[in-house]
Order: structure tokens, then sequence, then C-alpha cells
């Protein structure tokens, strides 16, 4: 959570929630594959593919509306919704899995949803921003959370599936998914512009250098050559060094004058200007989200498998607590001591 909220701070990024998902499900598909290289298993599956299938397209809501909300919600809003988690999850079970629940169980999830939800309200009071789009998307990210814990413990509890093919499958499919819903809609390429825009800002520089480069050593080397021995011809030859080494001196001096100046100037002012502040935060800062969030799911998974999807959702949901006091510490906003 902490780790999503410094990726939407940067500017115009909120712009681009499900594009953020697909980065983030490529990178989940590409820890399985290593993880499952590194422990040589194979990626076969026992599970049949429409099951993940399944997994995989309440995978892309749950974390597709989830990313695309914080496009119009704040932290602390968002965070009154995700509390809530619990009790669609508890009915959920009651509807997929035939579950009962003691009234002792019941009331332990009101009362944690209602203290997250009132340790956040005073915040939202505060910096408000209750955008009724976002509100939907957030609404439709817990139904699928109503139902991807579920149909995973249904689904996986008995098959023995090792975590990692579980992650490989249903986020593989799910990259796909949404993949083929960008191309549909036209997000595609404004999303991969505007993670690229700095890149080419800092690497167009460097292209021309190296094109400019080469048309030198293709025919700038033969003209330079023949200009300066023509220039130096009618004065005294004892002067001048053999001719070789006038062809070896002046590519060497003409490529490494404008090298020094872009490597001490121009990269400086490049990445200052556009690199550093998109490709740090935003890429790398997807990165660690994306390592953060594997590891994560592991765990989710894992707990999902052995006690069931509604104590994995109690965890979880008492991990936001955690969250939302780093969240205060780390970044700043608005504070009530109410």
């Amino acid at each position: 959570m902490l780790c999503m909220e410094f990726v939407f701070r940067v500017e115009g990024l909120r712009d681009h929630g499900w594009f953020v998902t697909l980065i983030q499900f490529g990178y989940y598909s590409l820890f399985a594959v290593m993880q499952l290289a590194v422990s040589r298993q194979s990626v076969r599956t026992n599970v049949p593919l429409n099951t993940y299938f399944t997994i995989a397209l309440i995978t892309v809501g749950t974390m597709g509306f989830s990313n695309t909300s914080m496009g119009y919600l704040n932290y602390p809003t968002q965070v009154i919704f995700k509390s809530c988690k619990l009790i669609p999850v508890m009915i959920g079970s009651i509807i997929i899995l035939r579950k009962t629940y003691s009234f002792a169980q019941v009331l332990s999830c009101l009362m944690m949803c209602a203290g997250l939800v009132w340790f956040t309200l005073a915040d939202s009071q505060i910096q408000p921003d209750f955008n009724l789009q976002g509100v939907v998307l957030v609404s439709m990210s817990l139904c699928c959370d109503a139902i991807i814990g579920n149909v995973q413990e249904a689904a996986l509890k008995n098959s023995h599936e090792p975590s990692a093919r579980v992650v490989l499958y249903s986020y593989g499919l799910g990259f796909l998914c949404i993949l083929a819903f960008l191309l549909l809609t036209g997000s595609l390429l404004p999303g991969a512009f505007f993670f690229l825009e700095a890149l080419i800002c800092y690497s167009l520089p460097l292209y021309l250098f190296v094109v400019a480069l080469v048309l030198y050593y293709s025919y700038g080397v033969r003209i330079l050559f023949n200009l300066a021995f023509h220039h130096w011809y009618p004065f005294d030859r004892s002067n001048l060094l053999p001719r070789g080494t006038y062809l070896l001196l002046s590519p060497l001096v003409l490529f490494f004058v404008p090298l020094v100046l872009y490597y001490s100037y121009g990269i400086r002012i490049l990445f200052n200007l556009a690199f550093r502040h998109l490709h740090s935060i935003a890429r790398k800062s997807i990165l660690v989200l994306s390592a953060s969030g594997f590891c994560g799911v592991q765990a989710v998974l894992a707990l999902v498998t052995l006690h069931g999807a509604l104590v994995a959702v109690t965890v979880t949901t008492a991990r936001k607590a955690i969250s939302i006091l780093l969240s205060f510490l780390l970044f700043t906003k608005p504070f009530t001591i109410q």
C-alpha cells in the first residue's frame, strides 16, 4: 500500500492505473518464472486452465479497479473502503463455499472494519476526496475481493499447486487480459508513451550523437583528412607529423570533445530535467511495488491454502493499520488528534 501511494504521487500517473496494473502483472509473472526455475519446478499444472482463467479475470478486476481508483480517491478514502473487505469476503464464503460463522466471528470482523474506518474517517474529513467514479471503482474492486479468495480456496486447496505456479498462471493470463483490454480501449500507447517519455528525452541526444559519430567515421574522416593536409601542404612540411598520425588524431579529438561536453553537462541537465523524476520514481517504484506485492501474494496464497480466505483477508486487513501509520510517518498529510 505504501509503495502504491508513493507510485501514484508521480504527476500524471493517476491517469494510467490500468497500465500500472499491466506492469505489475508482468513483473509477477516474471518473478514466478524465476522462482520456478530456481526451485527446478515444472510449469505444467494439473489445475484446469479455465479455473486459472477465472481466477485471472477476478484478479484483474481486484487490482485494476483498485489501482484506477487511486486516480480519483486519496489514500485514506480508499483505505476506508478497502478496510471493509472482510464483510464481502465473509458473505462470499457463505454463498460460494457454504460456510457458517459464529456470532463472535461476525462481530470480530465488524469491529475490525469499524475500527479501521473510524481511524481514517477523521483524516478524510480534513482532506476529503469522495469522487463518485472512484467510489464506484473501489466498490467493484471489493466485489472482486469477495470472490477471488473463495474461488482460490475452492480450486486450489486440494490441488497441492506450488504458489509460484499459481501466480504464474493467474497473473500471466491476467497480463494477457489487461493487454487485450488496453489494446481495445486504445489506452496502451498513451500509457507506454508516458513511461517512455523521459527515457526518450534522455536517450535521444545520445542516439543523435551515435548517428553523427557513425556518419563522421563513415564520411567525415576522409573529408577532414583531405582538408587538413590541403591546408598544411603550402607550409613547411618538416613541421608535419606523419600522415597516419593526423588520420588517427583528428577523429579522436573530434570524438572526445563532444563526448566530454556531453557527459559533463548534457547528462546532468537531462537527468535533472526529465530522467530522474519519472524514471527513478515511477519505474523503480513500480518495480519495488511489484516485488513486494509478489511476496505478499505468496503469503496470502499460503494463508488461503492453510486457513481459508477469511483468515487471509483478516491478516491483510490488520496489516492496513500498520500501513496507515507508516503512511502518516513517511508522507506529509493533514492530521488530527481526533
